[in-house]
């Protein structure tokens, strides 16, 4: 275990909110050097503020190949990868409603940008470095309603592995997260949030539905563990078992 992560460099891609800003929140602790990425300035500019000195901003579309090589240009030496972002606005409908320009949303922001991070960041990682990134409960147990999400998180678990072989030593892992209670619920049940996440606590064997320190604390065991690799950490509450 690598358990001293003082003074590395570590990119999130989705680090201004949600379970990215609960990781650069541990990370702020711990003495590294965060690099956070984001569509929304306004959003990027707060989490920055709130992470303190040793954290920096930038302004970047992981779906964005030119964007992507830019701001890995701009870094030096990177020590791990984290993507926690995901554009799933409009995913959640029956077949007969599904946008096709929603459904690409959600495979460019789970899938290839996840993809583009690895192809210009591991140029830059250091050989004892790591990629991890976010899939989901969807790919196992999906709703009516989850076709695309699911289909995006079982291929991005697809990739971990096929990356984890092509990119060794540099270790690619993907954490699993069941019901997590995060902005990203608004766009799934909206007004009924509150109350959805309720029912489902009550049939989770942990009794609860999982919280963004849940996720962080799941990322950092695969950031520090040297030997682990193309495995998916599930950290779902016993979801997979109801």
């Amino acid at each position: 275990m690598q358990n001293d992560l003082s003074g590395q460099c570590i990119v999130i891609a989705g680090g201004s909110s949600g379970m990215g800003l609960a990781l650069a929140e541990r990370l702020a602790l711990r003495g590294t050097r965060t690099v956070i990425l984001g569509r929304n300035a306004e959003k990027l500019s707060a989490a920055r503020e709130s992470l303190g000195g040793n954290a920096r901003a930038i302004a970047c579309d992981i779906t964005d190949e030119a964007q992507v090589a830019r701001m890995f240009a701009e870094l030096d030496a990177v020590d791990h990868i984290v993507v926690t972002a995901a554009d799933i606005e409009g995913a959640y409908r029956l077949l007969p409603d599904i946008e096709l320009a929603a459904a690409r949303r959600v495979m460019e922001s789970k899938v290839y940008g996840p993809l583009l991070l690895a192809k210009h960041g591991a140029p830059k990682l250091r050989a004892n470095g790591s990629i991890t990134y976010t899939s989901g409960i969807a790919a196992y147990r999906p709703s009516a309603r989850g076709s695309v999400v699911a289909s995006a998180n079982a291929a991005l678990e697809g990739l971990v592995r096929a990356l984890a072989v092509e990119l060794a030593p540099i270790r690619v892992n993907a954490v699993s997260p069941g019901w997590v209670d995060t902005p990203i619920w608004s766009f799934v049940a909206g007004d009924a949030k509150a109350a959805t996440l309720q029912a489902m606590a009550e049939r989770l064997p942990v009794g609860r539905v999982g919280q963004p320190e849940d996720i962080a604390d799941a990322i950092l065991f695969l950031m520090q563990n040297g030997f682990t690799t193309g495995s998916v950490l599930h950290v779902e509450g016993g979801h997979r078992l109801i």
